[in-house]
């Protein structure tokens, strides 16, 4: 190929995997590479998830070589490189080494598990404290801060560490470490500190929290070296970090010294980037709707994989409670942003499926017929339909009801102790209660979707579409019921898993072109990103009364079940 055409890497780092993608100006992926990443859990403790930057180090490097390679792309054409990764506690000392983050006599030695994974669930007591301060940091978080936040994990740490040991500690949200990684700068970026570190929009780093809450020693004279973003050294996504690759980066990803790096965004955010921008199609034609930056405050960002994200930008920032944000220069310069979010989705589709007594026989009869096991589980649904006599399996499953916060509530409630449950249970271990169980867990979450929007619009936002991405893309069957359930029309990109990482690779662009100005930063999305697939609402009359219904005793679960925790504490005293 041509050395003048220019390119662009994405680098999508995600719950259990790095992904590398080759991109053109126009959005089209030339190559794509994807490497396992390792997670370790504790067997005695369930909360536990933890990661090593160096394991997701050595696979990006591997991914990114492999892209270049496949493409036959020399890396001086690639122009610049974006990262995204999930809103995981990153831990090093001050030369970028890792920092044993593992409970134990290790803990604060240099080790290879040093990520505090975002699913980790280990600093309940510590959200709890943080929560009981009033702070002003709360309201920038629907006024409850998450357990998965990086403040309530970085105190977990200080609790357990030597204090010599954490004094040597430099925290990061897991998209700046790499940025930091792949070019020696230690610039922050906008999205990381203010999501997910308790960086106040406009204000800054707030010294009476950290002290309120017994981290003190991170203010450092309000130098905040263990945080970074002190004086200035933050940025809206995309912009240029440090002088780009350093040497020793780009001679292990195999690209140039100098190649421009783009402050980097957490997963969900990029999943927004890479998809809000798109038109689409209706019945094979061309939307003329042509997408404005005005018109993406009726857009909500959905990336929906092992959780979910819930993303809407708007002009002025919109309080919601239950619903992170809003936080400000996220993405665009000026602009802010709220994010909702399910803790647990596709992993509770899995759960759901994997735990049942039919499971073995579902994964024979899938290896029998030669399919994947949801399009089995739709052939017994479809089964059922039939000898119920019924048209939906909306219909099928009316008379049960699941509440689905197997892994506590992120949005709207953010209460990490609601816990699932399923009303209208049957002695019945078959394949057939397995397809129904299946079925209702997509309700489930559709259905949750519909109370953070009806939260967010009730709030200010006004959300009229749904912008998809992630492995759930590829079940029709949940989409539908996205659309359905919310009454709202959803677009599917061109490539379910493609737009996160296309998202980064807009990043790459951005920095290399040096742009700065919102509007500019919207052309570029709207020309790189693919043109998607409208999937409309298309509920029958009775289907749509069971739906509501289904959502009146949905939120009545939610209630029911914070009366009966009141009445056990109270027993209990």
């Amino acid at each position: 190929m041509s050395c003048d055409t220019p390119y662009f890497i994405g680098i999508d780092i995600g719950t259990g995997s790095a992904r590398a993608s080759l991109v053109a100006r126009n959005g089209e992926i030339k190559a794509s590479s994807t490497k396992d990443t390792i997670t370790w859990r504790n067997q005695h403790d369930y909360r536990i998830f933890e990661q090593s930057t160096n394991n997701i180090w050595e696979q990006i490097c591997t991914a990114v070589k492999e892209i270049l390679k496949q493409s036959n792309v020399p890396a001086t054409a690639v122009k610049g490189l974006g990262f995204d990764a999930t809103c995981s506690l990153a831990v090093s000392d001050f030369d970028g080494n890792p920092i044993t983050v593992t409970k134990g006599s290790g803990i604060g030695d240099h080790g290879d598990r040093n990520v505090i994974l975002w699913a980790d669930h280990r600093a309940e007591k510590e959200a709890e404290l943080i929560n009981s301060t009033g702070s002003i940091v709360l309201n920038y978080v629907g006024g409850t801060m998450s357990l998965e936040m990086e403040v309530p994990k970085i105190l977990w740490l200080k609790k357990r560490m030597d204090p010599a040991l954490f004094a040597r500690c430099q925290f990061f949200d897991l998209p700046d470490f790499f940025t930091y990684k792949a070019t020696g700068d230690n610039t922050r970026s906008f999205c990381s500190v203010t999501c997910k570190c308790s960086y106040v929009p406009d204000k800054g780093w707030q010294s009476d929290f950290f002290e309120r809450i017994g981290l003190g020693e991170l203010v450092d004279g309000e130098n905040w070296k263990h945080m970074g973003a002190a004086r200035g050294q933050v940025q809206t996504a995309g912009s240029p970090v440090g002088r780009g690759l350093s040497q020793k980066a780009a001679e292990e990803l195999g690209l140039v010294e100098g190649t421009a790096v783009g402050s980097g965004l957490i997963d969900g955010y990029a999943g927004w980037m890479g998809t809000v921008a798109a038109r689409y199609t209706e019945n094979g034609q061309l939307s003329n709707v042509f997408p404005s930056l005005d018109e993406s405050r009726h857009r909500l960002a959905i990336v929906a994989g092992t959780s979910t994200c819930h993303i809407v930008q708007s002009r002025d920032g919109v309080f919601v409670k239950g619903v992170w944000g809003p936080y400000r220069d996220t993405a665009f310069p000026g602009w802010w942003m709220n994010e909702g979010g399910q803790s647990s989705t596709g992993q509770l589709i899995d759960f759901i499926i994997t735990t049942h007594p039919a499971y073995s026989e579902l994964k024979e009869r899938a290896k029998q017929e030669e399919k994947c096991i949801h399009a089995v589980l739709l052939d017994v649904l479809e089964k059922l339909r039939h000898e119920n006599n019924v048209d939906t399996y909306t219909e099928l499953t009316k008379d049960v009801h699941f509440y689905p916060d197997f892994h506590g509530n992120r949005s709207p409630i953010a209460d990490s102790r609601m816990r699932g449950s399923i009303v209208g249970l049957e002695l019945d271990p078959s394949i057939a209660d397995l397809a129904r169980k299946y079925y209702l867990t997509l309700e489930a979450i559709a259905l949750q979707t519909r109370h953070i929007i009806d939260t967010l619009n009730a709030a200010g936002h006004d959300i009229t579409s749904l912008y998809l991405s992630g492995g759930q893309v590829k079940n029709m069957v949940m989409m539908q019921l996205f659309a359905d359930t919310c009454g709202i029309p959803v677009i599917l990109p061109k490539s379910y898993s493609e737009a996160v990482v296309l998202g980064a690779a807009m990043l790459g662009r951005i920095a290399a072109e040096g742009v700065k100005d919102g509007e500019d930063m919207w052309k570029i999305m709207v020309e790189m990103t693919p043109t998607g697939t409208l999937v409309t609402p298309g509920a029958s009359s009775t289907v749509n009364k069971l739906l509501d219904a289904k959502y009146t005793i949905f939120l009545e679960m939610i209630d029911i079940q914070k009366r009966w925790r009141r009445q056990i504490e109270e027993a209990s005293y």
